[in-house]
Formats: C-alpha cells, structure tokens, sequence
C-alpha cells in the first residue's frame, strides 16, 4: 500500500493508472477517494465546481469497493474510482435541479441510465458538477448554486454546460466526469478547461432518465422532452487524458430499450485499414479563426502527420455549416415550448441568455419558422447525415477547431442580440456535430498566452475508438496542460 505521503497525492494520478493500482491492491479506494476528497475541499470553494459533495457516503462506498476487492469480487472497469455527475443528469438519492429552485426539490428515485452504468462499472460517485440553469449556456452559472470559475483564468467560461464538470477535472477533483451534450456541452467545456470531452454516436450511451417534473404556479409538471434531445443529445464522459475518457466511454456504453434510439447492442468491430485520412476544416466563411485556433490546428496537423496519418486540408465543407444552422432550427423550435416555463422558474441570466439566443436564430430562420420549414428541416438532417458518413467511411475523419475564437469571457450572451450571433457563429464545430449525431472528441493541442487551445476529431457513426486514437496521436505530442495556479506543464 501507497505511503500516507503518496496517498495524498493520489489526485494526480490517471484513472486507468488508480484503477489498476485498486485492482492489484497496491492502493485502496478509500485512500484514493480521501485524495480527491481533499483536493475537493482545497480548490472547489474558489472554483464553485461541484455541489452537494457528501464525503461520508463517498468514503462509505469506497470502503464496500475495497471489500469487494479483498473479496476476490468480479471488479468494473473503474472499480473505486471517484467520478462525478452533473446535476441535469437523476441520479438516486439527490436532486436533479438543473440549477434552477422551482427543480430543486425531492431526490431522484432512480438513476439515469448512464449514472447506473457508471455504478455497475464500479466508479464512487463524489459529487454533483455545476452547469446553467436548464443547461442551455456555454457558461455554467445558476441562480441555485452560482457561477463556476475555469481555472484558467476566471474571467473567462469555464464551458457549458458540463463546466462544472470541466473546471473540476483541471483542478484535479475528479479524474472522470459525467456530462451530456446537444451543442457542445461535453466537447466545449473540456476545451475551455484543457482536458479531454467525447461526444459518442447518438445511441452509443444510453439517455435514458426517469421522468423529470417541474413545481410551478400552475401545479406540478411533468416535462417531455422535445425530439432533439432524443435525436441530437448524447451522455458522455468528461477527463484528463484520452485514456481516461475511452476507459469512462467503454463503460458508460450499453443498451437500454427504455430509450427511444439506443442501439442495443455493441457496434460491430471497425475494418482493418491500412491508412486513415485526416481531412482539415479550418471554417465554413462565416467568421475568422482567433490566431491561436490556427496554431492549435497546425500543431495538431504536425502531430497527427508525425503519427502516420494522412492529412490534406479542405477549402471548407458546406455540408457542415449547413448542419450548423439546421441546429439553430432544430433545437431553438424545440425549446419554444419551453419557455413559458423558463419564464416562470428560471432567472434572469436564463432568460436573458435566451431571448438573445432565439434572436440570433431569428436572423437565420425569420421569428416563427413555419411548420412545414420545420419538417423539412429534419428531413434535410437525414440527407445530411446520410452524406457525411458516405464521406467519412471508416477510414477518414475530419479535424476543425473547437471555436473561432478562445473561452468566452464570462456572460458573454448577455452582452446583447449582435454579440449573440457572433457566438453563434464561432460554434459551428460546437453545433454541426449534434446536429447530425456524429462521434467527435476534443483533445487540448496547444498552449496559447496561458490558455489551453483544443482541437475537434471528428469520425463516421460508431468509429469512437478510431477517433480516440487520433486524440491520443495528439496528446501523446503535446505537453500536458495544468493551470498555473495549480502547477506547471508536465
């Protein structure tokens, strides 16, 4: 067993290292847990990432993890690993509030489909990571817990909406997190915060949840889910390395007929190929790159050129920036319904972000796109879906930027309609990608001003494990990224 010193270091360790390490009984879950556990208390009441953390119960559970092992027990993929959940996301015995009051109110009865994944694969689960109100931000601040801060630098997002989850992976809280993402959520914080997000085929990872139910001034109501969140939303894993992330995957995947389009079944094994293409998208037209994307690009050009894969550069992809405005369709007329509702239970900031967000559609789609625009719309993402994957295949992927331009500075959707659109714009990779349901990771490629720089993989339909490789081609080239208030570059 560790020394009581190195078990206080712990927290720096990879997942797939302390998961083997609790395996061969070189170190126990207990004192693993108790090392994140006190990195928790170090750094999360700066950074306001993770809420309703019960250390009792955390180390409780630990403990049964290190019985089962003594036991000779069969032991899951992350057996005694710390890993957190966000709070969009049921999980038994807390409360799923979406970081708004009104929510806030009895603890799930059940866990989500990906939450009970992640108990069978053996992870701890130690806390609940921070995101906005009803999720729909790229910025993680509530009215119900408050504002999470990137350890980077705090006047920027930290992401949204796992960036809770991402803040406190950088920080070193947690080596795995639990996120979930419709334009950008998983992929976007982890960029922002200088760890590893996989987006996984829609279907890969159950979304199955209990039905949710909101307390307003007309009574008790149940909420249903428009289509997008089934056709376009995906749960996933949030890490420090790739490794981590494709370990958290593995374990999350699984069938659950309880979803409307999980896939039932593993994917079949990928074809051998004797060489992948690594296709290069800068931009769709629509707005100029900060400098610092195009030197992550390039970097990440070299490195995946170094590792063997061919590379060329693509003059933009149409049907890309045709999938990013799809999305500005597809889920803003999702979420109209909504609204009433925000307005009831939700703040100020939501409402805001909101009202800006709908406008910055409006300027594409006109202010209330016809029924007939609608259907056509999702019609049109079949089409699109259909040509990408005959584009990709299992031996091409595509590499982009994250955004256009670095982490958002705090609040910056709440600066108005104009500022909106430019948001908008900057996320294309961020929104043409749950548009069409495609796997894509994003893997920290540069170091730019004291700001970690990331760029986008993205694969055909089921080929996770292809494009996690190029991730690792990536990061096996690129030093690793700490916060300098945290450490220096390893």
């Amino acid at each position: 067993m560790e020394s009581q010193n190195q078990a206080a270091h712990l927290w720096q360790r990879s997942a797939t290292d302390l998961a083997a390490a609790v395996r061969a009984r070189e170190v126990s879950s207990v004192d693993v847990v108790r090392s994140f556990l006190d990195r928790i208390e170090e750094t999360n009441p700066h950074l306001a990432a993770l809420v309703d953390v019960r250390p009792d119960e955390a180390l409780a559970d630990a403990r049964r993890a290190d019985e089962a092992v003594a036991a000779g027990a069969e032991l899951g993929p992350l057996h005694g690993i710390p890993v957190s959940t966000k709070i969009n996301t049921d999980q038994r015995g807390r409360v799923t509030s979406h970081g708004v009051p009104a929510l806030a109110g009895a603890p799930a009865e059940d866990d989500a489909a990906c939450v009970a994944a992640l108990r069978d694969a053996g992870a701890v689960l130690v806390g609940r990571s921070n995101a906005p109100a009803f999720s729909y931000r790229w910025f993680s601040t509530n009215d119900l817990h408050g504002r999470t801060l990137n350890p980077w630098d705090p006047a920027r997002t930290p992401g949204g909406s796992s960036g809770g989850a991402s803040s406190s992976l950088a920080a070193g809280m947690t080596p795995v997190a639990q996120g979930n993402d419709i334009g950008g959520s998983i992929r976007y914080p982890a960029a922002c915060c200088g760890v590893v997000g996989i987006r996984p085929t829609v279907g890969l990872v159950s979304g199955w949840m209990p039905p949710a139910y909101a307390d307003t001034p007309a009574g008790r109501t149940q909420i249903d889910f428009p289509p997008t969140v089934h056709a376009c939303a995906v749960e996933g894993p949030l890490a420090r390395t790739v490794a981590d992330a494709r370990l958290a995957l593995r374990a999350m995947a699984g069938p659950d007929l309880r979803d409307p389009v999980g896939v039932p079944a593993a994917p079949r094994a990928l074809p051998d190929v004797r060489r992948i293409t690594v296709s290069v998208v800068r931009g769709i037209g629509t707005v100029k790159n900060h400098p610092a994307v195009d030197r992550a690009l390039d970097e990440a050009v070299a490195h995946l050129t170094d590792a063997g894969y061919e590379v060329e550069e693509l003059d933009g992809l149409p049907l890309l920036a045709e999938a990013a405005r799809l999305w500005s369709l597809l889920i803003y007329e999702d979420f109209r319904p909504m609204l009433p509702l925000v307005e009831q239970v939700g703040g100020e900031d939501i409402r805001t972000s909101l009202k800006y967000s709908f406008a910055a559609a409006a300027s594409v789609w006109g202010e209330r796109p016809s029924l007939e625009t609608y259907i056509n719309g999702w019609a049109r993402r079949s089409t699109l879906i259909t040509r990408l994957q005959e584009m990709l295949g299992a031996d091409r992927m595509l590499l982009t930027p994250v955004s256009a331009e670095l982490p958002f500075e705090q609040d910056a959707d709440l600066a108005g309609p104009e500022r909106a659109v430019e948001m908008v714009d900057a996320m294309w990779p961020m929104t043409a990608v749950p548009a069409l349901g495609f796997p894509a990771v994003t893997v920290p490629a540069a170091l730019v001003d004291g700001l970690p720089v990331s760029v986008q993989l993205i694969g055909g339909r089921f080929t996770e494990e292809r494009v996690l490789d190029a991730a690792q081609a990536v990061e096996d080239r690129t030093p690793r990224l700490v916060p300098a208030s945290l450490g220096t570059s390893a």
